[in-house]
């Protein structure tokens, strides 16, 4: 079982070598380098050790001694946390976006609402936003709650509006007013003010993205 930080603190304190997993301290030497955009030379300056030192630790080909490593806790500036912290595992940015223009969402009308989903050519997104003018001007306009799975993050661009939820009494929001609520919760929104209210939400998919 992989050690914690305090254990490998212990392990240092009472002279066990080597104290921690060679490859796992090299990968983390490595990112910690690369992060700073140094070379091996660099950190060879910084600490005292030798590049073939360093490189022998960072190709899991030598277990750093308790010298070594506090030489590379002073010369780095770090802390033994940081430094036995698992690398971060890496990710691949897709670098996705999707313009929409004014009026070019993809809309939705009913009832009650006018929907414009946005960003709607973009697939598989973990949040899904629209634009939503709220026609409905009493809760008896709805036949039953709306809800949805996750969570709805809800802000008033235009007007007033009125939000209720099935475990809150309703609340007023005015323009600029946002609200974060569980969206399997019921919930419904009317206008209160004179001309038809305008809300941006923000919601999480289904299935958790």
């Amino acid at each position: 079982m992989a050690t914690t930080d305090q254990d490998a603190a212990l392990q240092i304190a009472s002279g066990r070598k080597p104290f921690v997993e060679p490859l796992r301290l090299g990968k983390r030497l490595k990112e910690i380098r690369l992060a700073n955009q140094w070379t091996l030379e660099d950190v060879s300056q910084r600490t005292g050790l030798a590049r073939s030192t360093l490189s022998k630790i960072e190709n899991n080909q030598l277990s750093p001694t308790f010298t070594v490593v506090q030489k590379l806790i002073g010369g780095l500036d770090i802390d033994l946390p940081q430094l036995l912290r698992p690398p971060k595992p890496q990710t691949a940015t897709m670098g996705r976006r999707d313009l929409t223009r004014v009026g070019d969402g993809q809309r939705h009308p009913t009832p009650t609402y006018e929907h414009e989903l946005l960003s709607h050519q973009l697939a598989q997104k973990r949040m899904i936003p629209f634009k939503t003018i709220v026609r409905a001007r009493s809760f008896d306009e709805f036949q039953e709650w709306v809800r949805h799975d996750g969570e709805e993050f809800l802000i008033v661009l235009e007007g007033s509006v009125l939000l209720y939820t099935e475990f809150y009494e309703p609340v007023a929001l005015e323009h600029g007013d946002s609200i974060y609520f569980d969206s399997d919760m019921g919930h419904a929104l009317v206008s209160i003010s004179e001309a038809d209210a305008t809300v941006l939400s923000v919601c999480t998919r289904a299935d958790g993205g």
